[in-house]
This record gives C-alpha cells, sequence and structure tokens, in this order.
C-alpha cells in the first residue's frame, strides 16, 4: 500500500508530499493521521532544519476527500466532532511547528488545502493555481481551519470568501497574503531553493523563538488555537449532521443544484 504522505530529505531539509493525486490530494482519515505523524516526527528530528510541504501530481490539495465525508456525513454528531478534532489537531500542529514552513503550491488548493497553506510561515505558487473556500455551497463552514486563515488574509477579506465560496486567482491570493509569491512551473523549484537557502542562514533556535514571538504578538498562541479548535470542531460535527449539510452534500455527488440555491 503506498502512503498517503510521501516523506523525503535533502541536506536538512524534509519534503512533505501530499501522495493522492487521483484525488488531487484530497484529505481522508488516512492523510490527516499520516501528515499529522510526519509533521510531529520533523518537530523532534534535530536533522531538519526546514520543512516544504507539497502535493505529488498537478494539484496541491482539493481539501476533503467528498466520498469520506459522505461516510462522516452519516456518522453521529459526537463521531463527526472527534473526526474534526483530528483535523484540526493537524492544522495545529503545522502552524506552531518550531522550525520554518514552506507551502510549494504546485496546483490548485480548496477548504483544507487552503488551510494547510495559512499554517505554513511562508507560501510560494504556481500562477495558474486556483484557490477556494467553498464549503458554504456544501452548506458547511471553513469552521477548523477559520482561524489560520483570517490570521494570514484578514476579517474582511475572511468573510468574502467564506460566504461567497468562489474561486479566486493566484493574483488575488498574493493581493489577499494567502501568498507571499508566485512564479510560473518552471521557476518553482528554483524559488523554492533561493529561499531555502536564506532560511539555512539563520539561527535555528532563533528562528523557533521569532516565530513564537511573532505568534505571541498576534494574541494567537498554541494553548488559545487548541481551545478554539474544540469549538470549531462542534460547530463544523453539527453542521455535518443538519439538513442542510447533508442536502449539500448530496447535491454535491448528485452534480445537482441544492435546493437552497438560487443562482444560474
Amino acid at each position: 500500500m503506498s502512503h498517503a504522505v510521501q516523506i523525503a530529505d535533502h541536506a536538512g531539509i524534509r519534503e512533505l508530499r501530499l501522495n493522492r493525486p487521483k484525488v488531487h490530494n484530497a484529505f481522508d482519515d488516512r492523510l490527516i493521521a499520516e501528515l499529522t505523524a510526519a509533521l510531529h516526527a520533523a518537530s523532534s528530528d534535530p536533522s531538519v532544519r526546514v520543512v516544504v510541504l507539497t502535493g505529488v501530481g498537478a494539484s496541491f490539495s482539493a481539501g476533503a476527500d467528498l466520498n469520506w465525508m459522505q461516510g462522516m456525513a452519516k456518522a453521529s454528531e459526537a463521531e463527526n466532532r472527534e473526526d474534526s478534532l483530528r483535523l484540526a489537531a493537524l492544522m495545529r500542529t503545522l502552524q506552531f511547528l518550531p522550525k520554518p514552513t514552506i507551502a510549494r503550491i504546485n496546483g490548485p488548493a480548496y477548504g483544507g488545502g487552503v488551510g494547510l497553506i495559512a499554517c505554513c510561515d511562508i507560501a510560494i505558487g504556481v500562477t495558474t493555481a486556483k484557490f477556494g473556500l467553498t464549503e458554504v455551497k456544501l452548506g458547511l463552514v471553513p469552521a477548523v481551519i477559520s482561524p489560520y486563515v483570517i490570521a494570514a488574509i484578514g476579517l474582511r477579506q475572511a468573510r468574502r470568501l467564506f460566504l461567497t465560496g468562489e474561486i479566486f486567482d493566484s493574483t488575488m491570493a498574493t493581493q489577499i497574503g494567502l501568498l507571499h509569491q508566485t512564479v510560473d512551473a518552471e521557476h518553482l523549484d528554483d524559488s523554492v531553493y533561493q529561499l531555502l537557502k536564506q532560511l539555512g542562514k539563520a539561527g535555528p533556535t532563533a528562528q523557533h523563538e521569532a516565530k513564537t514571538l511573532a505568534f505571541g504578538m498576534h494574541g494567537f498562541t498554541e494553548r488559545e488555537a487548541e481551545r478554539v479548535d474544540q469549538e470549531n470542531a462542534a460547530l463544523i460535527a453539527r453542521l455535518r449532521v443538519s439538513k442542510e449539510g447533508q442536502e449539500g452534500l448530496s447535491a454535491f455527488l448528485d452534480k445537482r443544484a441544492p435546493s437552497w440555491s438560487t443562482g444560474s
């Protein structure tokens, strides 16, 4: 059985590659578990200086696997809450990893994929990438990733994107702060390499303390994130088993408009 996350090491760089290309690297319980474990391993490995997160194939990550979500929609609210807490733990682990993290965005990112980008310290993407926080179209909300996305792009931009569920391009992603830099696909690896050289010049302890300092000044610490995760997991669990959430997911899988849709 192939791993949902590929791990490669080179000269202090640990690259974690989401490895479900047939479903655009969408999340399921196995990918969440493997990526969380891989991040913990990188965190505690003194030989790792920087973590690079990317996707195998044409996409970065399509967010939640809809077939997996369909199964969770049939589960109880309590089971959905525990499932959401596992995703929350993944995001929190990435956000507060004590080492520099780079999102190497090789293609589209939606939902939880946008959450992963927001949790990384630095994000570089290809110019052709598309992004979206499309949960409302399923009768859901981006609850678990919301603290990290709002921290990355600001409340004003988040309010629009959370409400519309619209797809946006790499230019807008850069303008609102989700991405730091966009490059043509053929220059992506070189741009990441140049950034790695810059990061390699800094002291690793100082980098850890710099991240802690930034979070502390922003007022969003790991302890606060854990408290918020509990509340957001309860919210998404409630919406998944709600009438609207069930209708939204069913409509998507049936390739029809949900009952509430007024758009063309």
